[in-house]
């Protein structure tokens, strides 16, 4: 059993900041002989004097100062999780897992996470990203508990979902690609003359065929990556073209690193939408649930 209690080490946080143990008797409200009674006890099973009563303000020895400091860790660990463990009769999950489909940045979730961890809810929040599939998949197979998805056609009973969010496409080549000396709008059997990039589906039953991930019907050539970051670079790279998400192609187009080009057959839009299991929806899934509803605002 440990000789160093959180009671004794309250007590010693609170004489150090207060200078004296009467004024820490009245801070923790206790008699001043009973946090005196502590201190002296936690010396005795220690062996070593925390304190140096010589003068007029209580203070740590070097012995007692390096107690204190990593007293202060474990207070404040016992703090956070008694606040975690009342948050969680109140109904607060424990973790959150958000699935977000690749399309989106994250940027664009990141401010919806900081106005809930200013919260202050005893809840973890995780964060992955997944492409196609892999983001439906995950909330299906219950390793996210919400998730920005394109929601299929029919979706089962148990999941509810809300439109969020917009996505639409462009497509992109690199300056001095042969593309651009092209009759335009450009046809499909122009685009299926270059290479391809391709970002993998993430999912892990039955992936998309790499024709409707590109948006160009087949290609006869295909180079594939696994992300959006990566699909972004090797189009920049000018290994490849293809469809990119106006958020993630944007930057690129401003500093010229890529052209966008009219075609005969746009890309449609990805219409993102955040989807839940109801049934299991704890507080902080549907805080997260109605508040991923307004991401387009």
């Amino acid at each position: 059993m440990s000789r160093i209690s959180l009671e004794a080490l309250a007590a010693l946080d609170s004489i150090d900041r207060r200078g004296s143990f009467a004024a820490a008797a009245a801070e923790l409200h206790r008699a001043t002989s009973s946090v005196s009674h502590t201190v002296q006890k936690l010396e005795s099973r220690l062996g070593v004097p925390l304190f140096d009563r010589g003068g007029h303000r209580a203070v740590l020895t070097p012995a007692g100062r390096a107690l204190l400091e990593e007293g202060r860790t474990l207070l404040a660990a016992a703090g956070a999780l008694e606040r975690r463990l009342q948050g969680l009769e109140q109904g607060w999950e424990r973790e959150v897992v958000i699935a977000v489909d690749d399309i989106l940045p994250l940027e664009r979730v990141l401010p919806v996470v900081g106005e809930f961890l200013a919260l202050g809810a005893p809840t973890h929040v995780h964060l992955q990203q997944e492409v196609l599939g892999g983001v439906w998949e995950a909330l299906i197979a219950q390793r996210a508990d919400v998730a920005l998805v394109d929601v299929p056609a029919v979706a089962p009973p148990d999941i509810d979902h809300r439109p969020a969010v917009e996505v639409p496409f462009v497509f992109a080549v690199p300056p001095g690609h042969p593309l651009l000396r092209e009759k335009q709008p450009l046809s499909a059997a122009a685009l299926r003359a270059h290479r391809a990039i391709v970002v993998a589906d993430s999912s892990r039953g039955t992936p998309l065929h790499p024709g409707a991930v590109s948006g160009m019907g087949t290609p006869a050539d295909v180079l594939g990556v696994s992300t959006l970051q990566g699909k972004l670079s090797a189009q920049k790279a000018g290994l490849g073209v293809g469809f990119l998400p106006l958020p993630w192609a944007a930057p690129a187009l401003a500093e010229g690193s890529l052209v966008a080009l009219p075609v005969r057959a746009p890309k449609p839009s990805a219409r993102l939408s955040v989807a839940w299991r109801s049934q299991q929806a704890g507080r902080a899934v549907g805080w997260f649930a109605q508040r991923l509803s307004r991401l387009s605002g």
